[in-house]
């Protein structure tokens, strides 16, 4: 099984999901990890020269252009199961949903504390920090 983290250091969760430069990709087999990979994100610096066009009555980041952007997001870890982060908005949450990866929301910032907790199954999403 593959989960991936956003970060900015490979060490700690990032708490905002468009600004993170990267993925720390982890294998995680018989319940320890056994490879850890940083690959590049897709992000607001990259998304910068693009027109933002919000629907009219759809909430910031729910259009059509916001769920594309966010799925390109997602191709760098089109192989995972699961993406930890500390806070993302809630279109970008439904379109990786929407991908076929779990996103899970956590108020924790420590990578392996993290990942630790969703391998004994003890890792809360809590939804109430999306916006």
């Amino acid at each position: 099984m593959k989960v991936a983290v956003i970060t900015d250091d490979g060490h700690e969760i990032s708490q905002h999901f468009g600004r993170a430069p990267y993925y720390l990709v982890l294998t995680i087999e018989d319940g320890k990890i056994t490879q850890r990979e940083m690959r590049d994100k897709l992000g607001h610096a990259q998304f910068g020269g693009e027109e933002h066009h919000d629907e009219p009555g759809q909430a910031h980041g729910f259009g059509p252009q916001a769920h594309d952007r966010h799925l390109r997001m997602a191709e760098a870890i089109a192989d995972c199961e699961v993406l930890l982060c500390g806070g993302m908005g809630r279109g970008a949450y439904q379109s990786i949903q929407a991908r076929g990866i779990r996103p899970i929301v956590t108020d924790l910032t420590s990578i392996d504390e993290a990942v630790a907790a969703y391998i004994n199954g003890t890792l809360a999403d809590l939804t109430d920090r999306l916006h």
